[in-house]
C-alpha cells in the first residue's frame, strides 16, 4: 500500500531564529515535509517557483515586501498553493485584508504547534482556519441596528462557507446535493453583491458566522 503524499509546506519569515524552530518542529511530524525556508516574502516566491508547496506559512511584518501584499502574487504565480499568515498581529484590519487578498488562513504565533499542524492540515484538504485568538478579535464587533439581510437557513450555509467547507462537505452537513449547495454559494454570492468565495468568507468574518476554531 503506498504511504500518502506529504504535506509540503514552505516558511517564510525574516525572524530566523523562529523559522529555525519552526522548521524543526514541522519535520517532527511524518505527514509534513519542509520544502524550503525564506527570510523575505520575494526569497519565499522564487523557491515556491521551484519546490510547489501545497501550504505557505508567511509572516506579515518584513521588510521590502510585506506579507499580505506577498499574498496576491503566490496566488497568481502558484495558484494551488493555501497560504497561512503567521503572526503576532490579531488587528481586524490585517485580517480582512489577508481574507480579501487570498490567505486561506491566519494564525497567531503563541498557539501550540499541534494547532500549526491543524492549519496546515485543513489548508491543505482545501479548507480555511482561523486559530482561536483570530476569532475572539472578529466576534468583538460592534453591535448595529441594520437588519440581518439573511434567513436562518442563509446563516447556516454561509456559516459553512466561512467555516471552509467545500459543497461536498456542505452537503453532507445539510442533506443535500453538492449540485445544490454549489447554487446556495452562488445565491449568497448575488443576494450580498459578492462577487467570490474569499468575499463570503470575509462576510462571515466579519458578522462572526461561522469562523473555524479547531
Amino acid at each position: 500500500m503506498t504511504a500518502p503524499a506529504k504535506i509540503k509546506v514552505l516558511l517564510i519569515d525574516n525572524h530566523l531564529v523562529l523559522l529555525d524552530g519552526l522548521k524543526a518542529v514541522l519535520e517532527s511530524f511524518d505527514h509534513i515535509e519542509v520544502v524550503g525556508t525564506a527570510g523575505l516574502a520575494q526569497a519565499g516566491l522564487e523557491i515556491g517557483r521551484k519546490v510547489r508547496p501545497r501550504v505557505v506559512l508567511m509572516d506579515i511584518n518584513m521588510p521590502k515586501l510585506n506579507g499580505i501584499d506577498a499574498i496576491e502574487l503566490f496566488r497568481k504565480e502558484l495558484p494551488e498553493t493555501s497560504i497561512v499568515m503567521l503572526t503576532m498581529h490579531d488587528s481586524r484590519e490585517y485580517i480582512s485584508s489577508s481574507v480579501m487578498r487570498g490567505a486561506a488562513g491566519y494564525v497567531l504565533k503563541d498557539v501550540s504547534s499541534d494547532e500549526i499542524v491543524r492549519a496546515i492540515e485543513t489548508v491543505a484538504d482545501g479548507g480555511t482556519y482561523f486559530s482561536s485568538g483570530v476569532v475572539d478579535v472578529l466576534m468583538e464587533r460592534e453591535s448595529g441596528n441594520d437588519a440581518d439581510p439573511l434567513t436562518p437557513r442563509e446563516r447556516d450555509i454561509l456559516g459553512l462557507i466561512g467555516s471552509g467547507r467545500s459543497n461536498r462537505e456542505m452537503a453532507e452537513a445539510l442533506g443535500i446535493t453538492p449540485a445544490t449547495a454549489e447554487t446556495h454559494r452562488k445565491n449568497l454570492k448575488k443576494k450580498l453583491g459578492i462577487a467570490t468565495t474569499a468575499g463570503l468568507i470575509r462576510y462571515a468574518l466579519d458578522h462572526g458566522i461561522g469562523v473555524k476554531t479547531e
